[in-house]
């Protein structure tokens, strides 16, 4: 791990006597940030165990776990290939700072229909690309499985135990099932999702048993990466109050959402919440090239 995780205190004039933390695990690799790094560590430790040499993935265009696998997969000697949600995106890969990216990691593409993706976790799916590219170690979706789940128990560390709230963005719940697995009693878990809909307290109970966690789901934005203005102009505020850059697919979301909370007397007096910065600072560039294209601000960084 990077030595330079740290919890950073973020001094702003909260009521209450509401103090919060925010952990930052962006910090914990240049290219394999946050939660991408926890969720891979045990998988990649796997593949190798069980002799792969080839990871198959799966992302859209801008996808935090495409670059980080693509990375992973460099600096680990092993090849890659991301199935890309969406065909038209074959042509415009230089168009694309997260594909050109992997690309540049030596990932190659396998770019499939919308329709064609909602099908990916189905064996005839993956059949078809067994049979095109051998044996591989297949990382699901935001690389949410047991073993994520188990490298994502080790993001709360004893120095952690004070506070009593721990706030994470949910995209697949990997990060917040780990989250929930490792948490002392007297802690709680609050997960704010980046996408609509209710199936996600699904997903995140076929990895946990406790009960110490809840989701708040107000803060989407309309869903999987739509923003507006507001939360753009928050993210900018906030990073200069701070100097901590959030993207506006997950952190940024999360931490409007709990100074929302806070500032709404969600909190009790005294609470003590700690943030984790689950990273994805790579999107940033590809949001603000569609933000240009619209004439909306730009997401400072």
């Amino acid at each position: 791990m990077n030595s330079s995780v740290f919890n950073q205190q973020i001094v702003l004039p909260f009521p209450n006597e509401i103090t919060l933390h925010i952990k930052r695990e962006d910090l914990i690799h240049p290219f394999i940030s946050g939660n991408k790094f926890r969720k891979l560590k045990y998988n990649l430790l796997q593949a190798k165990a069980e002799g792969k040499s080839k990871l198959i993935t799966f992302g859209g265009a801008f996808s935090n776990h495409i670059a980080a696998v693509a990375y992973a997969g460099k600096e680990n000697d092993l090849e890659t290939v991301g199935i890309i949600r969406g065909d038209e995106l074959e042509s415009k890969i230089s168009e694309n700072p997260t594909l050109t990216f992997a690309q540049n990691c030596g990932m190659k593409f396998e770019f499939v229909t919308r329709e064609a993706y909602r099908t990916k976790s189905t064996p005839s799916f993956i059949e078809k690309f067994k049979e095109h590219y051998g044996d591989f170690y297949l990382v699901p979706e935001g690389g949410t499985n047991s073993l994520a789940v188990k490298g994502c128990e080790e993001i709360l560390i004893s120095e952690d135990v004070d506070f009593t709230h721990i706030c994470c963005a949910i995209g697949t719940g990997g990060t917040i099932s780990g989250l929930i697995n490792s948490a002392k009693a007297n802690q709680k878990i609050i997960g704010f999702p980046a996408l609509k809909g209710d199936f996600l307290s699904d997903d995140i109970r076929k990895f946990v048993t406790n009960s110490n966690w809840e989701l708040q789901s107000d803060y989407h934005f309309g869903g999987y990466a739509k923003i507006n203005e507001a939360l753009i102009r928050f993210i900018n505020d906030f990073y200069k109050q701070t100097n901590i850059p959030l993207d506006p697919i997950y952190t940024g979301k999360m931490m409007f959402g709990i100074v929302d909370l806070i500032n709404n007397g969600y909190f009790p007096k005294g609470s003590k919440i700690l943030a984790i910065h689950t990273g994805g600072l790579q999107g940033i560039e590809g949001m603000n090239r569609n933000l240009k294209n619209k004439n909306l601000p730009l997401i400072a960084i």
